[in-house]
């Protein structure tokens, strides 16, 4: 007779943790630090598009999610843990190339690309719009590199898609997307509180960690008081009378020897 696999979900299946994240995102650092702390607790990694990442975590697919906010606060939980710098992708010979950072004024004469898939929320970029919007940033990155356009996107959307006939500056005036560490509220479990710890980087011995906690150090000898000062004084002397008197007796005569 050959044994089944135990579903996900049975009480007898090892215990695990996955955690979904967006373009853009590099979890390793975290992941890192999980494995060296929870050997036992293998950690999934699942990239999934931002616009799909909120679903994945309602439906159970993932424990927790590094994300872009916004998220609905009434059935997630979010803890906000970085904003990125919003950019704008051009060719290496293109103007904005000589200069650190642009304005939106600077692109009102450019055609500037507006994926399906944007993540700064804008209705509309500023400059002048393409003919039809590309489905993915990926698709809008091949068409800065054809002069089609520009490209305004999150700095890690730049380095993600990076090409060696592009570059890109600092756009000052622009959305920014930020990213969360984010999850159902109702399912806040223990392992979901053991990757809040790593990623506010709690130590291994930090009393708020669920797993790591340590109790306090006890021992079997009772504390000693500490001696009350009068009570000193009055053996040692009787008080400050006794050492009047002490120090009388030395003035007087000595006794004579019989």
């Amino acid at each position: 007779m050959t044994g089944s696999a135990v579903p996900p979900s049975s009480p007898q299946a090892a215990p695990s943790f996955r955690l979904a994240y967006v373009p853009g995102v590099t979890p390793s650092k975290w992941v890192r630090i999980w494995n060296e702390r929870f050997p036992d607790v293998p950690l999934t990694l699942h990239s999934v598009p931002a616009a799909e990442a909120p679903g994945l975590l309602r439906d159970g697919g993932a424990d927790a999610g590094l994300v872009r906010l916004p998220v609905d606060r009434t059935f997630f939980s979010a803890i906000p843990l970085y904003t990125e710098t919003t950019v704008v992708v051009a060719p290496k010979d293109h103007v904005i190339a000589a200069v650190d950072e642009v304005t939106a004024e600077d692109l009102a004469d450019e055609v500037v690309l507006h994926p399906l898939d944007d993540v700064l929320g804008w209705e509309r970029p500023p400059g002048e719009p393409a003919f039809e919007r590309p489905a993915t940033t990926a698709d809008a990155v091949e068409l800065v590199a054809a002069g089609v356009g520009l490209l305004v996107v999150p700095q890690s959307l730049a380095r993600l898609h990076h090409r060696k006939d592009l570059t890109y500056r600092t756009l000052v005036d622009a959305p920014q997307s930020s990213i969360a560490l984010s999850w159902p509220e109702e399912a806040t479990t223990d392992l979901v509180e053991d990757f809040i710890g790593v990623v506010r980087g709690r130590t291994v011995n930090s009393t708020r960690g669920r797993t790591t906690s340590q109790p306090p150090a006890t021992t079997d000898q009772p504390k000693r008081k500490r001696p009350d000062a009068g009570r000193g004084a009055r053996r040692q002397g009787g008080g400050t009378k006794g050492a009047r008197g002490a120090k009388g007796a030395r003035r007087g005569k000595p006794r004579r020897r019989s």
